[in-house]
């Protein structure tokens, strides 16, 4: 995964507002654990598409 850091700094979980790690092909939030998938170089950061890790 080729993600900006400065990108990183500031997108956040639109669950509950937590950090996002990233993990394989994927951001996990490190508060409620929903995994977000990254396509492409983009996160999609929608809750209906993300899965609990």
């Amino acid at each position: 995964m080729n993600l900006d850091p400065a990108l990183l700094a500031i997108i956040v979980c639109p669950h509950d507002h937590g950090t996002l790690l990233e993990v394989a092909d994927e951001l996990v939030c490190q508060t409620c654990k929903l995994a977000y998938p990254v396509r492409d170089d983009i996160p999609v950061l929608l809750v209906d598409e993300a899965r609990q890790s």
